[in-house]
């Protein structure tokens, strides 16, 4: 790994929902340590640090805190029920508003897209969450162009996705993006995703 490479952290919170933080983390891993080469890397980090306790009753354990984490050229910020207090922290939202104006590429999963309306980056820019909740990512930030039918949506430098599992459908078009598509083919059947609902 040359310590050139470029750095994607997945952002970890209580009751940070598991799958909204574990899809992307499954897609960007095994891309980033199949194809090394390709110059990316990905990490986890929290606040402090340590474990963190999700949505459904899983623990994980950050990779890192805030203070010690890598530089990041790409932010995933998950969903679930944590991301609701969040939605008026003020440090919270200044800190994702530095994340963007530094050039940060913001991509959220499910109602980690409720934290960037609350901090203005979608602002006049189309983007989708979670089917429960685009209402009130409506109402945090009515210039929103809410596309509730999409998995997910790239606005240059925001991609949001809907809710959970199309968190994984979102780290592949990353890949996609950042590494081309057919890259992004190997990745996916790598992890053998190839969606056929039983029900």
């Amino acid at each position: 790994m040359s310590d050139d490479n470029k750095q994607i952290g997945i952002f970890l919170f209580p009751d940070v929902e598991e799958l909204d933080a574990i899809g992307p983390w499954e897609v960007l891993s095994f891309w980033t340590r199949e194809w090394p080469d390709d110059g990316w890397t990905v990490f986890t980090f929290s606040q402090s640090g340590g474990d963190v306790l999700c949505a459904k009753g899983l623990t994980v354990r950050a990779g890192h805190s805030e203070a010690d984490r890598p530089d990041l050229d790409v932010l995933v910020y998950p969903g679930g029920k944590g991301t609701r207090p969040q939605i008026d922290d003020t440090a919270r939202l200044d800190w994702v508003r530095q994340r963007h104006d530094s050039g940060t590429l913001m991509t959220s999963v499910c109602t980690g897209s409720l934290i960037y309306a609350a901090a203005g980056i979608l602002r006049n820019r189309p983007a989708t969450t979670h089917w429960a909740a685009l209402d009130h990512l409506a109402e945090l930030d009515p210039t929103i162009d809410v596309r509730g039918e999409d998995r997910f949506v790239d606005c240059d430098d925001t991609i949001t996705a809907s809710g959970v599992s199309a968190g994984i459908d979102m780290a592949l078009h990353l890949v996609a993006r950042l590494a081309g598509v057919d890259r992004a083919r190997q990745v996916r059947r790598g992890i053998q995703y190839d969606p056929e609902p039983p029900i």
